[in-house]
């Protein structure tokens, strides 16, 4: 049993150590920057993991009634978590396509094409063209000099790691192709005197190397598009997040926030009213079915003959004896000829939920009350509820079968009950089945669907199950469905009808999604 218990805590934790660092990463630090709320947001996530496990552990060591307010917690965050992941998740698409759409158009994009044809080739008769200048600091004059002849092009090649000067002088007399080659490696003079009159397009070759003045001198000249340029290599502030702060990198953040922080609203809004909802629904009266199941061979006097079928009630520590009353008002109102409960009754000791069980002792039927063991019994010390079951007045049925007014109607264990010999063992359908007259129909009370596959080699007509809630949180009625034949209803396997009931109870979150809590009562039909 130990055992057991710490092969399911790894497992929990393998799968949802992932799933948190997700939601973790999504709805916290995509959402802030870094500092206190980041701080307080990876703190509450921390604690909400804690309680999940707490919630697993604290009901099995320190008892059902002292893990009230643990498992409230632990399993309401863990329906909510579940809804948040398929949210985030399907709209992680968007979210791409949404950021990418937030991005600022790049620099270069926005820059002006050069013409080439705009700058003269330097004069044929000129025997002393700027190209040739020295490449040392006192090169800049020649570019002065160049451009004091009218030589545009020239200037085009002044020195690489010429002064401020070069594209100052080039500016001066007009020419704006000119300074469109200022200095590499110049200062943040270069951008402010080609802005200083007005010439947007010289500012956008700005110094690659220059510091952040020079896109607030760009800036100052009133085009913003050049300022682009001049931060393209800059050294200057940067953001939280690492971009440069300048042009449109601010907005980029704060673009990128709005969008991160506006879909985990969404999905936390979303996932919250799906959670609310299915309490309501968890918390509520069961639906009450009426199903009518033809068997060929049950004789005409038994036509209509009525079963109330419940399954998976799960008194527990989220429980409370109104919700046994729940139940039992429910069956009683049908007036049901027989009584059905087909297993997991339970989640925790008679000492601690014998009151809780004590209104089952009232229900009312013509022909009695019939119990067969679930898993949980047996995680719930399944030889004692066998006992206590059968003094509120209902008849465990132990791999064994009785006749009721011209039918058989036989109990097998769980096949859980296999690794627990002395509460019985697990099925046994030879010994159940296997001598019977096969000219009278037999229903068969089997906890788990998938019990049918065996009850089919026996020719049983009916067999009735539980266990799989519905799938008690869709989309798990998907994942149900990878382990049981027939999930909620009326289904068939191998020749023997099965029906299934989604359980009056829940299991672990008190949350009931897209399979609501039921009770059905099952009308027996001749022919």
């Amino acid at each position: 049993m130990v055992l057991q218990g710490l092969i399911f805590l790894g497992l929990v934790l393998v799968v949802l150590g992932p799933v948190h660092w997700y939601l973790w990463r999504r709805l916290v630090k995509d959402t802030t920057r870094p500092g206190r709320v980041r701080k307080i947001g990876t703190v509450i996530f921390v604690a909400l993991v804690v309680s999940l496990i707490a919630a697993f552990i604290v009901p099995r060591v320190a008892g059902a009634r002292a893990g009230f307010a643990v498992s409230l917690v632990g399993y309401l965050w863990l329906a909510v978590m579940f809804y948040l992941l398929v949210i985030m998740l399907a709209l992680e698409i968007p979210r791409l396509i949404a950021l990418r759409l937030a991005r600022p158009t790049p620099a270069h994009a926005l820059a002006p094409t050069q013409d080439t044809n705009s700058s003269p080739h330097p004069p044929a008769d000129d025997p002393h063209p700027a190209q040739t200048a020295p490449t040392d600091s006192d090169g800049a004059g020649s570019a002065e000099n160049a451009l004091a002849r009218g030589d545009a092009g020239s200037a085009q090649s002044a020195p690489a790691e010429g002064g401020a000067g070069s594209a100052e002088n080039a500016l001066a007399r007009g020419d704006a192709g000119s300074a469109q080659g200022a200095p590499a490696g110049g200062d943040a003079g270069s951008a402010e005197n080609a802005l200083a009159r007005g010439d947007a397009g010289s500012a956008q070759s700005a110094p690659a190397g220059g510091d952040a003045g020079s896109a607030e001198n760009a800036l100052a000249g009133g085009d913003a598009g050049s300022a682009q340029g001049a931060l393209a290599g800059g050294g200057g502030a940067r953001s939280v997040e690492g971009a440069p702060v300048g042009g449109g990198a601010v907005a980029e953040v704060s673009r990128r926030l709005l969008i991160t922080r506006s879909l985990a609203i969404f999905a936390g809004l979303t996932a919250t009213g799906i959670v609310a909802g299915g309490v309501r629904t968890a918390l509520g009266d069961p639906v009450l079915k009426r199903v009518q199941i033809p068997l060929a061979k049950l004789p005409r006097n038994l036509d209509g003959y009525r079963i109330a079928l419940v399954s998976d009630i799960h008194l527990g520590p989220l429980t409370g004896i109104d919700h046994t009353r729940r139940i039992v008002r429910s069956i009683n109102g049908m007036q049901a000829d027989l009584i059905a409960v087909v297993g997991d009754l339970v989640d925790g000791s008679v000492a601690e939920l014998g009151a809780e069980a004590q209104p089952l002792a009232d229900l009312l039927s013509r022909d009695g009350a019939y119990f067969v063991t679930g898993n949980h019994e047996y995680y719930s010390g399944a030889q004692e509820w066998i006992d206590e079951v059968a003094r509120l007045g209902m008849r465990p049925l132990l791999n064994e079968r009785i006749g009721i007014r011209g039918f058989d109607l036989a109990g097998v264990n769980d096949v859980t009950g296999r690794g627990f010999p002395e509460a019985g063992g697990g099925p046994d359908f030879a010994a159940t089945l296997g001598d019977r007259d096969t000219s009278i129909p037999v229903v068969l009370l089997a906890h788990q669907p998938v019990q049918a596959t065996e009850a089919a080699k026996f020719q049983v007509d009916l067999q009735l199950s539980g266990h799989t809630h519905g799938g008690q949180m869709v989309p798990f009625n998907y994942v149900a469905r990878l382990q049981q034949p027939v999930i909620s209803g009326l289904g068939e396997v191998d020749g023997t009808k099965v029906y299934v009931t989604n359980g009056a109870g829940f299991w672990g979150p008190p949350v009931r999604v897209g399979a609501p809590p039921d009770i059905t009562l099952v009308e027996l039909k001749a022919g």
